[in-house]
């Protein structure tokens, strides 16, 4: 029996059903898919995109009656019918129906709207997918591309609070993303021996001080405590790397993936390198949950013109997670 892949719809109003419709013109093979929607607005994205579903290759949980016009991109409704999607496969994934979950972009202020208590996808499943009665999970966000993997310590964050987050617990979130990194090469990018880097924050790594201490005050120690964590385990970490340098030794093959400190020090150099095959990787929970790097898209929702490169790629690093598995 093959292993199912949770694929929700997103934003029926936004680009989400046209590219699952054109994943599903042509669905992967060694697994069953399993989507998350409304037929209506499936059907008419297929129709938009001038393709054609294949049926008997996925199951349809239907969970609304939504038509496309019906209301309006951004409204409540839009909102509900996106969480109601989004809860169905959470529902799932505690189950174990699913062993992977890709999910097409949300309008945030749409589900906040119809009432999302959490910032996005991330921090709802770090949430669900956590034990019962315990805190969220603890996550780590990973943009991966053909030719750069990158992991960040912190996400949404103001520049000038990234070094007392960075510093909470003597350096606990760099610890968190480098073992995180490492478990998720092995387990789902099937990288036996796992060779990471961690940038610096200051410029030349703090060049012994001269620009910073930060390097040597938690971040040098946050990676000498991953390595005694990752023991068990044939990973080589190295850093604090000069950040300027370090992404260009990744994408000439001497790291498998680097942890960067803050959002734009890792996102610049991936959508520099894989603006178009990026995905949105989240590390940390009992499934891996993919996504493509892009939002809703409604000034293209509707025209079949918008490229589904970057949801394919999701779609195939969570088939490809199921099977090295």
């Amino acid at each position: 029996m093959f292993p199912v892949v949770g694929i929700t719809l997103g934003d029926p109003a936004g680009i989400g059903p046209e590219l699952v419709a054109r994943a599903l013109a042509a669905p992967p093979q060694g697994v069953r898919l399993r989507v998350y929607g409304d037929r209506g607005v499936l059907e008419r994205a297929a129709t938009a995109c001038a393709v054609s579903l294949q049926p008997e290759r996925f199951e349809l949980v239907e969970l609304s009656a939504l038509s496309a016009g019906e209301v309006m991109p951004g409204s409540a409704a839009i909102g509900a019918a996106q969480l109601a999607y989004l809860e169905a496969a959470i529902t799932d994934a505690r189950l174990g129906v699913i062993a992977a979950l890709c999910t097409a972009p949300i309008h945030k202020a749409a589900c906040k709207a119809a009432g999302l208590a959490f910032p996005g996808h991330t921090e709802l499943l770090a949430a669900r997918l956590a034990p019962a009665g315990g805190p969220p999970l603890s996550v780590t966000m990973m943009l991966a591309g053909p030719r750069l993997r990158v992991a960040l310590a912190t996400t949404h964050l103001a520049l000038a609070e990234v070094p007392a987050a960075l510093a909470v617990g003597g350096g606990e979130p760099i610890v968190r993303a480098i073992v995180q990194t490492a478990q998720a090469l092995r387990a789902d990018f099937g990288v036996q021996r796992p060779r990471i880097a961690v940038a610096g924050l200051n410029p030349h790594a703090g060049e012994g001080g001269h620009f910073g201490d930060d390097e040597t005050r938690y971040i040098a120690p946050a990676i000498a405590r991953a390595r005694t964590q990752l023991v068990s385990l044939d990973v080589s970490v190295e850093g604090p790397a000069v950040p300027d340098a370090v992404f260009r030794a990744a994408v000439d093959g001497r790291y498998d993936a680097v942890v960067a400190l803050y959002h734009d020090q890792g996102l610049i150099p991936v959508k520099l390198v894989d603006f178009d095959d990026a995905v949105n990787v989240t590390l940390g929970l009992p499934l891996l949950r993919t996504s493509p790097d892009h939002g809703v898209a409604y000034d293209l929702a509707g025209t079949g013109r918008a490229r589904p490169t970057s949801f394919l790629a999701a779609l195939a690093m969570a088939v490809a997670a199921v099977r090295s598995r």
